[in-house]
């Protein structure tokens, strides 16, 4: 198994902003978890989830609005997965952890499996972002190629062209495909996975056959084959699209940088881990509080990375310290102004690493130069 070594023997810069971050709640008095902000929200976005499907299920709608209530399910399911599941999986949602247990289980109630989820993106992500050959998140090769260590294709020089659609169905491979590959195979792409007890267990197999219900069986009985099969992808498409393309705003701009290990490889940094963080994420649209509520802060992904145990609600306040200790220590602190200006990012890096091996690295020389 791949193995990367941090240098945290002389972190200052992360013991200096720990400790500032710390400050700052003591001398506010607040706790580092969610508030009524995060509270409401939740019960915002769950009740809204279930009215439409209520008035789906329920009443005689006809086809286009229908549609579209699928679409904006979709999308207030991609807020739950934002805002509450990712919270509550990071225990930042309350001090209660079995709360957090239970709303952790929101990824459950959309089909995956909050148990997998727990070690690919607490665990794996967050300690080794970016790393090609450990971080899942950017395993994503040979269909799309987000890295210039990844082996390229000449299918990815269109891959900034396709990758939407492949976007726009990963919510449905990952609730049939990849949940069963980590199930089956014990590992998450090249680690090995934590034992599933019993519990654990039953809890994914109770999970799939409620979905299974839920969103398949019921509707096809209620709408038909054909409605069921339009409304399914609509709700599927939207949710894909609007999960997939915020966490990729995070890592995979121009502004982040990448490293790769083999299998087998141990590999020794010279950064610590909050350097390394620091090089590898972005924040976007900081300043646009619609987007920071619907995406539950995770526009400020370095705030997120460097204390993911602290609720989103408080990065937009945090974002000075860390910004102030940035520049103070002279590290760098990357950022997008708006979602769009990260979103053109993102496709630019993709359709430059579509070119061919070494073409993104020379691009990024010459425009040093």
């Amino acid at each position: 198994m791949a193995k990367l070594v941090f240098n945290n023997k002389d972190n200052a810069f992360f013991q200096s902003l720990k400790a500032s971050v710390d400050a700052y709640f003591i001398e506010n008095k607040i706790a580092k978890t969610g508030d009524w902000r995060l509270f409401s929200k939740t019960i915002i976005l769950l009740s809204s989830v279930i009215g439409i499907y209520l008035v789906l299920m329920l009443t005689n709608i006809s086809a286009l609005p229908a549609i579209l209530l699928c679409v904006l399910g979709g999308l207030l399911m991609a807020g739950i997965g934002f805002s509450v599941m990712h919270d509550a999986n990071h225990g930042s949602y309350s001090p209660n952890s079995t709360l957090n247990d239970f709303l952790g289980l929101s990824a459950n109630f959309l089909g995956a499996s909050s148990y997998f989820w727990k070690q690919k993106h607490n665990i794996i992500h967050h300690t080794y972002t970016n790393v090609d050959g450990i971080d899942d998140d950017i395993a994503k090769s040979p269909i799309i190629r987000q890295c210039e260590s990844q082996k390229w294709v000449p299918a990815h020089k269109v891959q900034h062209i396709y990758m939407s659609f492949a976007y726009s169905l990963s919510v449905i491979f990952w609730v049939f495909i990849m949940d069963f590959t980590k199930y089956f195979s014990r590992k998450i792409y090249t680690t090995e996975a934590w034992k599933l007890n019993t519990k654990n267990h039953i809890i994914f197999w109770a999970t799939k056959i409620y979905y299974i219900t839920v969103f398949m069986v019921i509707p096809i009985m209620v709408w038909g084959w054909g409605a069921w099969i339009l409304g399914y992808l609509a709700a599927n498409i939207s949710l894909g699209l609007t999960l997939s393309y915020v966490f990729q705003l995070a890592h995979v701009v121009e502004n982040t940088e990448f490293e790769h290990i083999a299998l087998d490889e141990t590999k020794h940094l010279e950064s610590a881990w909050a350097e390394h963080e620091l090089k590898t994420t972005s924040n976007f649209a900081m300043n646009n509080k619609l987007i920071s509520w619907f995406v539950g802060g995770l526009n400020f992904q370095v705030e997120h990375h460097l204390f993911p145990k602290i609720s989103h609600v408080h990065y937009p306040a945090i974002s000075k310290i860390v910004q102030q200790k940035c520049a103070e220590f002279n590290m760098p602190y990357n950022y997008y102004p708006t979602m769009f200006s990260a979103l053109a990012s993102h496709f630019r890096v993709m359709r430059d690493l579509g070119k061919g091996p070494g073409v993104l690295n020379e691009m990024q020389i010459k425009a040093a130069a």
